[in-house]
């Protein structure tokens, strides 16, 4: 299914919007420092945010010094929210799925995505687009995902665990399987496609792009002692980065 919409689904919205404003969750600690720890400076720059959710970080990159903001969503929930608490007049939002940004006129010099890729069927398709939306070394930042992750299909035990129950390690099945799959997360049916890492990269070089740095977070000792519940990731990272140049 391309081009899905489940943030709009009623209850989706609002069981995701309850994990986002929890100050202890994945995002907070690991994807968005690591998101921001890539970032290039952005004084001066146009930057195209493709999955810009309720706009948060559309409002951020302005504060980091970006002259214009174009932020495009699938999702009007998601945009009612951004024009609502987080417009400028420097901020342009757009009802549109990324899979259509051949539409977009003009040209950028960052485009940059968060946790939205391991959605979209025609990947290829997309970095296309953005390669051709990039002005001369521009810089195409995004995490996704992490292929150990979406490779686990939900057909067996995730983790093997000792007698009391401690995760020893995580299970990987099919990772050389790329397939799109439903799964369950808030709601059933959510559509997610799995490809390798290899596949990501080799994408990315394919249509021109110059690799940068990958990134792959994990927790840390301290993060650990604070909050035990991420001792699985030692195991595995949840996120991929990637960034690179045209």
């Amino acid at each position: 299914m391309a081009k899905q919409n489940i943030y709009d689904n009623e209850t989706f919205f609002n069981e995701y919007s309850k994990l986002r404003e929890r100050e202890v969750n994945a995002n907070n600690l690991f994807e968005i420092p690591t998101l921001y720890t890539l970032m290039p400076d952005l004084e001066g720059k146009r930057v195209l945010d493709l999955g810009c959710g309720t706009g948060e970080r559309c409002i951020d990159y302005l504060n980091r010094g970006a002259i214009q903001v174009t932020g495009i969503d699938i999702s009007e929930k998601m945009l009612a929210v951004a024009k609502s608490q987080n417009s400028d007049p420097r901020i342009t939002y757009i009802k549109m799925p990324m899979e259509d940004i051949e539409t977009i006129d003009g040209e950028f010099d960052v485009v940059i995505s968060s946790l939205a890729f391991h959605y979209v069927e025609d990947f290829q398709g997309v970095v296309a687009n953005v390669y051709r939306l990039l002005s001369d070394g521009g810089i195409f930042l995004f995490s996704q995902e992490h292929p150990i992750n979406t490779c686990y299909q939900g057909t067996f035990s995730r983790w093997t665990c000792d007698e009391n129950g401690t995760k020893i390690y995580a299970n990987i099945a099919n990772y050389c399987v790329e397939k799109s799959y439903e799964s369950t997360w808030f709601v059933e049916g959510i559509q997610r496609y799995h490809r390798m890492f290899s596949t990501t990269i080799n994408t990315l070089a394919d249509a021109g792009f110059k690799i940068l740095r990958i990134e792959e977070p994990h927790a840390t000792e301290e993060i650990v002692q604070k909050y035990p519940e991420y001792y699985d990731l030692y195991h595995k990272p949840d996120f991929l980065f990637v960034k690179a140049c045209k």
